[in-house]
């Protein structure tokens, strides 16, 4: 028994000298998993959760984490908005050279949402992250998507093609379908389709979004199908496939170690090619 716990320690160290060897930028994960805290509560920044993500980041060689924190509440206040995006920075202030952050908005509160999208690009935040208060093809979305347009920042939104009842938390959930139909709308737009290993369909997913070129994928989640990353490689090439973890950076790992793609695609993917110019990484 003891060998083969030997054995198994010597082959994750061989498995992740990929990670270890080359540029990892993993595209999503979370400076703070309160999603339902309550105003006060979020005055108080996470020490305990925070040290487990900078641990995690270290374990397995990223060399950038992407991160956001938000609010499941459908009715996500101002001030729990602007709490939140005060928590990623907070995080991103005691580790500047390992996180970069994308700020969090309820697009109900359309006004308020555009100033904290300003405010959240003034204290260096790259990109935006949409969760399921509206569904991304919502009018009540174009003026925030034109805003990102504006500041050339990518748009990472929570998505999903659920079965039977599991739309019941989540009704304004964002299909692929809604991702075509804002890349219609907006073929400049940079949009990112959250987690295709996150859960339901994610064939319909693939198959929404494969001819609009402006829209990339991450692979985070903790779904774990066989042929998921090869598939995604096949349909829409290895650089629309961006490295997200989720909170499952021990699956999103061995996804990739153990895809049977190529050593260039996995490189690829771990290093997020097509969307490297928004980290201000040159090819």
């Amino acid at each position: 028994m003891i060998l083969t716990f030997k054995k198994a320690e010597e082959y994750t160290k061989s498995a992740l000298k990929l990670f270890e060897d080359n540029l990892v930028i993993n595209w999503h994960d979370h400076s703070d998993q309160r999603w339902f805290a309550t105003e006060d509560e979020l005055k108080i920044f996470d020490e305990s959760y925070y040290n487990r993500l900078v641990e995690t980041v270290e374990k397995f060689h990223f060399d950038k984490t992407i991160i956001s924190f938000l609010s499941m509440d459908d009715k996500c206040s101002v001030e729990k908005m602007k709490l939140a995006n005060n928590i990623n920075a907070e995080a991103i202030r005691r580790n500047p050279d390992k996180f970069l952050g994308l700020c969090f908005v309820n697009p109900g509160y359309q006004k308020e949402a555009l100033y904290e999208i300003d405010r959240c690009r003034e204290m260096g935040f790259i990109g935006l992250k949409l969760y399921h208060q509206y569904k991304l093809n919502d009018p009540v979305l174009f003026p925030i998507i034109e805003r990102c347009i504006e500041l050339d920042m990518p748009i990472l939104m929570h998505a999903g093609r659920l079965t039977f009842d599991q739309y019941e938390p989540q009704p304004k959930l964002s299909q692929g379908e809604y991702f075509a139909d804002i890349a219609k709308r907006y073929p400049e737009s940079n949009l990112i389709m959250a987690h295709i290993t996150g859960g339901g369909d994610w064939h319909w997913q693939l198959k929404a979004i494969e001819k609009y070129d402006n829209i990339v994928l991450d692979m985070a989640g903790s779904v774990i199908d066989e042929p998921v990353i090869e598939e995604c490689v096949k349909r829409i090439g290895a650089e629309r496939v961006l490295f997200g973890t989720d909170f499952s950076a021990s699956a999103s790992v061995g996804k990739i170690i153990g895809a049977d793609i190529s050593e260039e695609d996995k490189k690829t993917i771990l290093c997020g090619k097509r969307y490297k110019r928004f980290l201000g990484i040159k090819e």
